[in-house]
């Protein structure tokens, strides 16, 4: 299956701080494989392996991980040597107990903190809190260290931490419609803090990973953390994985993909409205990310990729890319885009 594509918005956002510190971007972005061409268009996406490989380029140049936005320069082996600690806890609230000493140890932290939230405390509020000025102009460095956290607490237990909402401490940004397909829940901006909220009961999850696991983790993470969308166990993730990635033949109907996941056709509707989704979107948006994908294989004719994703008339394939990523797919193809490989 072809993974997701990543919105040329977060790379233009991933660079924020070496654009700072006046490093030669472009150098950074041709070593990651992407085409600086083609990240000017304005619908530009690039693969999940594209965009892990320049977040590891931007902290190993930069020596930080926290990519010159935070508070301080955070020295590359930080994450590691926190994962190694929360390593040998026995829950997820040992973790966040832990990981929030962890941090406290530096001048000016970036902490995530646990609360309980409601009169009931059947809810949990894990709130990032960041001691200093921060360069952050595109919300990129807020919105990793969220993203990298619910992932990586996910991973330790083992199972998907559904979110109840995410709330943000700033105005709706220009690329907010992205919010839908990262964090699956309801969003609330302009609040007091930005935090993720969660049924408590997680808190309670053992860590189930062990020493070897966490090892193999590390030789990719927290930079695939941020470039895989979390999606597996989502309603949205399973829908994609039972459509498939041939468009040619026909799609599976609404009915068959609710009696395969054992719920009505309401109730699916019911939780894609949840993830902020619809069962429309979600093939619009697979047939855009196996578009690019295809693309990427430079052997496959531009004809035979609008049949396979599901377009009779190569006129409206074109069309549909072109409304999708603001470019043609010969444009796409011929902006020195890069060779995506089947691994990607």
């Amino acid at each position: 299956m072809a993974n997701l594509t990543v919105s040329g918005h977060f790379v233009r956002a991933a660079l924020c701080g070496a654009e700072l510190q006046q490093l030669d971007t472009s150098a950074m972005l041709r070593r990651a494989a992407i085409s600086p061409e083609l990240l000017r268009a304005s619908g530009a996406r690039v693969s999940s392996a594209q965009f892990s490989r320049l977040m590891q380029v931007i902290w190993q140049d930069m020596a930080d991980e926290f990519m010159g936005m935070g508070p301080r320069r955070c020295r590359p082996g930080t994450f590691a040597t926190m994962c190694a600690l929360l390593n040998e806890c026995s829950t997820l609230e040992s973790v966040l107990i832990r990981a929030h000493q962890f941090s406290n140890l530096f001048d000016h932290p970036v902490c995530m903190r646990h609360e309980p939230r409601g009169k009931d405390r059947k809810q949990v509020a894990l709130v990032l809190e960041v001691d200093g000025e921060i360069h952050d102009p595109k919300h990129f460095f807020r919105e990793s260290i969220l993203v990298i956290w619910h992932r990586l607490c996910s991973w330790l237990i083992g199972q998907a931490i559904a979110l109840d909402e995410a709330r943000f401490a700033y105005p709706y940004p220009p690329h907010g419609d992205e919010y839908r397909h990262i964090f699956h829940c309801p969003l609330t901006f302009e609040a007091e803090r930005t935090e993720l909220i969660f049924d408590a009961r997680f808190l309670s999850a053992p860590v189930i990973r062990d020493r070897p696991e966490m090892k193999q983790f590390l030789k990719t993470s927290p930079a695939d953390l941020l470039a895989r969308p979390d999606e597996g166990h989502s309603y949205t993730g399973r829908i994609r994985g039972l459509i498939g990635r041939d468009f040619s033949r026909p799609v599976p109907d609404f009915e068959w993909i609710a009696s395969e996941l054992h719920v009505s056709p309401q109730t699916l509707r019911r939780r894609l409205k949840q993830e902020n989704t619809s069962f429309q979107e979600i093939k619009d948006l697979l047939r855009r990310d196996l578009a690019i994908y295809h693309l990427g294989k430079k052997e496959r004719a531009i004809n035979d990729i609008a049949h396979l994703v599901g377009f009779t008339e190569p006129s409206t394939f074109h069309r549909a890319f072109k409304k999708w990523t603001g470019m043609t797919p010969g444009a796409w193809r011929e902006s020195e885009a890069p060779r995506i490989q089947d691994g990607d």
